[in-house]
């Protein structure tokens, strides 16, 4: 993948503007009320931006990886993040918190949920209709007020858009590209028939019915109207995220940059992020002009992130060794013992 020849800028491309939303949204958080423009982005980024970068997600993981792997990729970079997170609040912002390590802070609930994902997806994917499993799995957590214990409601909530990409094969985005303008209308017809349905039962929703963390009651839309409006969330999301395919660039351009490094500016934006958050300079953004330079300032925070020091940091981290004990020999399962036997037997070989 490191050749010009084998690299899919095309993902590169989607990639840089899912992170560079990803900071929109979340810098948008305490001011999205304050005028209509705001409003309208928060909801537009939050119905697709998650969706597809884990569906991105799924389509990279189809290669099953080592648990000492994923422990070293995943689960110490979020250790590392989650003390610093702590750190950063009680030294720097004087927040009352505790470093709690199975409530993850910020946006490190994605690394939590992708380390559960990558391990449980080569056991789901054996299991019949596992896609099926896993949207009703992500409906009916919307009943549940675990909040954010083990990021359990959004790791489940998810799921569908991750084991979505897992299947995904490269040659359908030739024709996602080409059929873009059919999900466009579909994506249109979705949204008009939520809008109809809410108009109808008189339902107001918050944006948080797509950030997958919280309960039907705490959304707007209780019960089994929660249920029916998360069906349509799921529809949305994926429609969205299938329409982009048919403008994204499939060549490299001075942003894909942003899409080879999106763990560096995932993972350091929440750090400024919470500083600028306990001031009044967030809340305070309402003319266009302010609402024009928050969006300016998240797109060159996006390049500043990516450059050298962040990325080698968040490398380094992920390359820190990890050595998991090896189980006793005469518990290694049968197929494994034939292996080792094999080998043995051609290391005796002249």
């Amino acid at each position: 993948m490191d050749s010009a020849k084998q690299r899919n800028y095309f993902l590169d491309n989607y990639k840089a503007l899912l992170i560079v939303l990803v900071l929109i949204g979340h810098f948008i958080e305490p001011c999205y009320t304050n005028n209509l423009f705001l409003n309208v982005l928060k909801w537009v980024i939050f119905s697709f931006h998650m969706p597809a970068f884990i569906f991105i997600s799924g389509y990279f993981s189809k290669k099953d990886m080592p648990l000492e792997k994923l422990i070293q990729k995943l689960a110490v970079p979020y250790f590392i993040f989650e003390l610093l997170y702590y750190l950063l609040y009680v030294l720097v912002i004087h927040k009352d918190t505790g470093l709690y390590l199975n409530r993850p802070k910020f946006s490190l609930w994605y690394l939590m949920a992708l380390f559960f994902w990558r391990i449980a997806t080569p056991y789901i994917r054996r299991i019949p209709g596992n896609l099926f499993i896993a949207v009703t799995a992500g409906l009916l957590i919307g009943f549940s007020h675990l909040g954010n214990f083990f990021s359990i409601p959004r790791t489940l909530f998810f799921y569908p858009f991750f084991l979505s990409g897992y299947y995904f094969r490269e040659e359908w985005l030739e024709t996602l590209r080409k059929n873009g303008g059919k999900f466009f209308a579909g994506l249109t017809a979705a949204v008009g028939l939520l809008l109809a349905f809410l108009a109808v039962s008189g339902i107001r929703l918050s944006p948080l019915v797509f950030y997958g963390r919280y309960a039907y009651d705490e959304t707007g839309a209780d019960g089994w109207a929660g249920v029916l409006i998360r069906l349509m969330c799921y529809a949305i999301s994926f429609l969205a995220l299938f329409a982009l395919c048919s403008v994204i660039p499939g060549k490299k351009h001075f942003f894909s940059i942003l899409g080879v490094r999106t763990m560096p500016i995932y993972l350091f934006h929440g750090l400024i992020y919470s500083v600028l958050k306990a001031t009044p300079l967030l809340k305070g953004i309402e003319s266009p002009a302010e609402t024009f330079l928050l969006i300016v300032f998240c797109i060159l925070l996006s390049f500043a992130l990516a450059t050298e020091i962040p990325y080698r940091f968040v490398n380094w981290i992920s390359q820190l060794p990890v050595h998991l004990p090896k189980p006793p020999a005469n518990i290694l399962s049968p197929r494994i013992q034939r292996r080792k036997m094999s080998k043995r037997i051609q290391r005796l070989k002249p």
